[in-house]
């Protein structure tokens, strides 16, 4: 038996592999990608709209707002709240913020970090090799809604049905 057979038989029937952490350079440069795509788009149209009026403060106010929207999407993927956005529009903060989601991001399907009191139902604490690790299962599907029409149970005061039972 070659090494590819043994390697194969352990994959579960789903044909997922456990996830194993990045190392620290590969999630840095996921990180640092995901925080230059979320702010640097901010800076350039900052810059660009103190360029287009002269005025200053108008450069911030377009950065901290896109950074509002970074923050705003990037926040539940790393156990922040959508309204955790509003920090993000002070300046430098926001900045901040967006660097800790990265960061956080980069490390995903795993977490590194204890999950909120709302998340503790789908998470679950990781042993063996993982230990120390967090992982949040995916949400469930919704359930599938009942058909519009179709058999009723009907209540005792309900009106009368088209044809009376014996």
């Amino acid at each position: 038996m070659d090494r590819r057979s043994t390697r194969l038989e352990s994959v579960p029937e789903s044909g997922e592999r456990d996830p194993r952490p990045r190392g620290p350079v590969s999630r840095s440069l996921i990180a640092a990608t995901v925080f230059m795509a979320a702010v640097l788009p901010a800076w350039v149209l900052g810059d660009a709209a103190e360029h287009w009026t002269g005025w200053g403060l108008l450069d911030w106010t377009v950065t901290c707002a896109l950074s509002g929207v970074a923050v705003y999407f990037l926040a539940p993927y790393g156990s922040y709240r959508r309204r955790d956005a509003v920090l993000a529009l002070v300046p430098l903060y926001g900045w901040y913020l967006t660097s800790l989601l990265s960061w956080r991001i980069a490390l995903l399907p795993l977490r590194d970090w204890e999950p909120r009191e709302d998340e503790l139902w789908r998470a679950r604490w990781l042993t063996g090799d993982l230990i120390g690790f967090w992982r949040a299962d995916p949400l469930p599907p919704p359930l599938p809604r009942r058909p519009a029409a179709g058999p009723r149970v009907r209540s005792g005061s309900a009106p009368r049905a088209d044809r009376p039972t014996r």
